[in-house]
């Protein structure tokens, strides 16, 4: 929710599995939202396990 306040553009979908097993779910975001993402999870306490990168190799952890 707090990203669709800000006007970002998101897309919920299921954790990819290269990324982590089970049930989990990611939220997808153009790239050049990140640093206003990043801002947003601070500001906001919000608990998250990572933000990824997909690349053509797989998923790169980028914090």
């Amino acid at each position: 929710m707090l990203l669709e306040y800000a006007d970002i553009e998101i897309d919920i979908c299921p954790t990819p599995k290269e990324i982590t097993a089970g049930c989990a779910l990611s939220i997808a975001f153009p790239s050049v939202e990140l640093e206003q993402v990043k801002r947003i999870i601070v500001s906001e306490n919000v608990e998250i396990r990572g933000l990824f990168e997909k690349t053509p190799d797989g998923y790169d952890r980028i914090h």
